[in-house]
């Protein structure tokens, strides 16, 4: 998501350096989507995997809104079918990977949504299909449907993780085990609030500070302090102490990093091999509680039941209880 215009790297020559660092690194999968900077983070892509791209698991997502048409976004066949080919002509490549709906479409059953998906996996064109931020539910029901149906299920789920949003622990990693699910969870360093560079009543230069809410979520910037104090006793950067704990779940198949700069990736890339003792862990239980969240991210998925009033409340003239 970093990697192209908006609140990205708009410089795409060293965006495509980064990526190839990583790759020099290990990385072996990108992960990137359409609504990325309208399509400029998959071109980015496409560019630095040439003659690279059988090394590499590539992941791109749909869904998410390309335009003010509104035909264009969703999980429709339509949509699907049509965003496809942009997504491959942007890659430059004729396959995707894994192929993702970035977020739950209310509007379209899911029955149809996995028949395309279904298709394109018979057509070659995508080898796996996955669900990102999709509420425990809605993860079940597609499961049922793609058994009973006889369609391709999801085989990925690409939830929120990190310290400060941990809700994940409660239902959808459980289920995504229980049906063999693999999981790249994404905002390992919440948004940014987990890099020390987001500190109580101080200004922080991080870019995305100055587009998201969250980052003015009091119960957050407090959590923060302490796991700052925590970070400085285990003697680990905070990044590094993030990251060593969203790995740490047996449910967590990899997480995602985001780097904007080269210095953000050697940053991470020195992080790899730590690993958080019990202590430690037991010690961030304590300040946020397993399976819960502190405040809720700006990119959250809200159940039309929860974004809409209309639907928690009934008409005026039938609120009474006689």
């Amino acid at each position: 998501m970093m990697l192209g215009a908006s609140i990205g790297n708009p410089d795409h020559d060293d965006s495509i350096r980064i990526i190839h660092k990583a790759l020099d690194a290990g990385i072996n999968l990108i992960d990137t989507a359409d609504a990325y900077a309208r399509g400029a983070s998959e071109e980015v892509v496409g560019k630095a995997l040439k003659g690279r791209r059988d090394s590499v698991v590539l992941a791109t997502k749909v869904s998410l809104p390309m335009g003010d048409d509104p035909n264009q976004q969703g999980a429709s066949r339509r949509w699907i079918m049509a965003e496809v080919e942009n997504s491959l002509r942007r890659l430059q490549t004729d396959h995707i990977d894994l192929y993702q709906i970035q977020r739950p479409d209310p509007d379209t059953d899911i029955e149809e949504t996995l028949s395309a998906l279904s298709d394109l996996i018979r057509s070659g064109k995508v080898r796996a299909i996955g669900s990102s931020t999709m509420p425990a539910s809605d993860i079940l029901e597609a499961q049922w449907v793609a058994e009973r149906r006889g369609l391709e299920r999801f085989h990925t789920e690409q939830p929120p993780y990190s310290i400060l949003n941990r809700g994940i622990e409660a239902e959808v990693l459980p289920i995504a085990q229980r049906y063999g699910m693999g999981t790249l969870v994404w905002g390992p360093l919440g948004q940014g609030m987990l890099t020390g560079r987001v500190r109580k009543g101080q200004q922080t230069d991080l870019v995305r500070a100055a587009f998201f809410k969250v980052f003015n979520d009091e119960r957050r910037l407090a959590a923060v302090e302490q796991l700052i104090l925590l970070a400085e006793e285990a003697g680990l950067p905070m990044t590094h102490l993030a990251m060593a704990f969203a790995i740490a779940h047996p449910g967590v198949t990899s997480a995602l990093i985001g780097p904007r700069t080269m210095e953000h990736l050697d940053d991470l890339l020195a992080g790899f091999d730590v690993t958080l003792t019990d202590e430690i862990l037991d010690r961030i239980d304590e300040i946020v509680p397993p399976g819960t969240d502190i405040g809720t991210l700006d990119q959250a998925y809200l159940p039309p039941a929860i974004k809409s009033s209309s639907l928690r409340r009934r008409p005026v003239s039938e609120r009474t209880a006689a």
